[in-house]
């Protein structure tokens, strides 16, 4: 039995914080930031969360965004005793540094897509990075955090070559870049708890990055996900372990950075096999939501364990069928979503939540506040009846300009 203390108040949270509620194990859930829809059990309280982990004694901080995690949020709570789900800061730069990750991939023999990194202060490099646009098919990455956006797909050289010249548009986050060659084929979220030395999977999970319908339009935070992903079946989840997670684990610790938390690999399914296209140190967004909405006992355990590096035995359990969710999403969005516009009550979510995320109170009702608004989420018996009520709450709790895709989970 314990406090919680939950670092974050995105769309993520919200499922984290709906699961958390749910957990036997857990006596009183505080979360440091404000949402217009937290569960009724929890308690909001701004400020450090270490200085309110210390107040409340709490026994377990669950860390959300991976900012905090690249800051040392969890490196100043393992120093005052207070285990944490998430990752040190030196192991966190699997996801706050691409051209890291991409070191540790070679590392650890582990496949992905061959790649240049480049400073942009270095006439030579800068140099050698236009001659590879100008062959095209090449994916432009932003080294660091860049809140999801910092990836741009080319596919001719006249396109990455513009795009080359427009990253500065994420700021101290492309100080360096990576480019790797373009893969074809459909992508795959895998999700693994870690200890350190142990990876239990978690099942798979698909995210639909592109604005539109079709994969169409630019890459954005994610516009919906489904679990499990048709393309992936349990019994191959832990043959993608052994591939991909164990030895980053092996490598990891090689480094004197163990990795604890979750590690979340999005990857490829390529026509020449399974390619790693990234890595993030917390639960996807949207991904996350699907999975709490699935996930069937008790969740602290579990978290517990990887904060203290020592997971249960066994695997957690998960309810049976699918789910599914469908962001709906502020006009605008990406790169200018408009904010303030009234959002009309679409009802409850049939089988599921009304995950919020971008979006604030005013009187009654709710009001866009950011890009990705809302994620209702359900679940079915099968794909197409989850994914069906998802996109049906969706249309429903659709505002003026909202962007919907339609297609969230139709393609696997």
């Amino acid at each position: 039995m314990t406090c919680v203390v939950l670092v974050g108040n995105g769309g993520r949270e919200h499922a984290l914080a709906w699961r958390l509620a749910r957990s036997a194990s857990c006596t009183r859930l505080i979360a440091t930031g404000a949402h217009p829809s937290w569960p009724d059990a929890v308690e909001p309280i701004a400020g450090d969360p270490l200085a309110i982990a210390r107040e409340f004694r709490a026994g377990l901080v669950v860390v959300g965004p991976e900012s905090p995690l690249a800051a040392g949020l969890a490196d100043r709570l393992l120093a005052a005793e207070i285990p944490c789900f998430g990752p040190t800061a030196a192991a966190a730069r699997l996801e706050s540094s691409k051209a890291f990750t991409k070191e540790v991939l070679a590392a650890a023999g582990i496949p992905t897509a061959a790649a240049l990194v480049v400073e942009r202060g270095d006439p030579a490099g800068w140099a050698r990075a236009r001659a590879r646009c100008a062959r095209g098919e090449v994916v432009l990455k932003a080294d660091g955090l860049a809140a999801g956006k910092g990836v741009v797909v080319c596919a001719t050289g006249a396109e990455a070559l513009e795009a080359l010249e427009d990253m500065h548009r994420f700021g101290g986050a492309a100080d360096t870049l990576v480019l790797e060659d373009r893969l074809t084929g459909p992508e795959v979220s895998v999700f693994a708890l870690c200890d350190g030395e142990r990876a239990v999977a978690l099942p798979s999970a698909q995210d639909h990055k592109r604005l539109r319908e079709g994969d169409q339009g630019p890459n954005t935070g994610g516009m919906g996900a489904v679990a499990p992903c048709p393309l992936v079946s349990g019994d191959q989840l832990d043959a993608i372990l052994d591939q991909v997670h164990r030895p980053v684990l092996v490598e990891m610790a090689r480094r004197g950075t163990p990795f604890r938390g979750v590690l979340y690999a999005g990857l490829m399914l390529t026509p020449d096999g399974l390619r790693v296209l990234e890595f993030n140190v917390r639960f996807g967004d949207p991904e996350c939501q699907p999975l709490m909405l699935l996930w069937d006992e008790d969740i602290v355990p579990w978290l517990m364990g990887c904060a203290v590096g020592r997971l249960p035995d066994g695997k957690p359990q998960f309810r049976s069928g699918a789910a599914a969710c469908v962001v709906v999403a502020a006009e605008g969005y990406p790169d200018a979503p408009v904010l303030g516009t009234q959002i009309p009550d679409g009802g409850p979510v049939e089988e599921g939540v009304l995950f919020v995320a971008g979006a604030r109170r005013s009187g009654d009702g709710l009001v866009v506040s950011g890009g990705r608004v809302l994620g209702p989420t359900a679940w079915g018996a099968d794909l197409a009846t989850a994914r069906a009520r998802a996109t049906a709450a969706a249309q429903r709790w659709a505002f003026p300009g909202a962007q919907i895709r339609r297609d969230i989970g139709a393609g696997g």
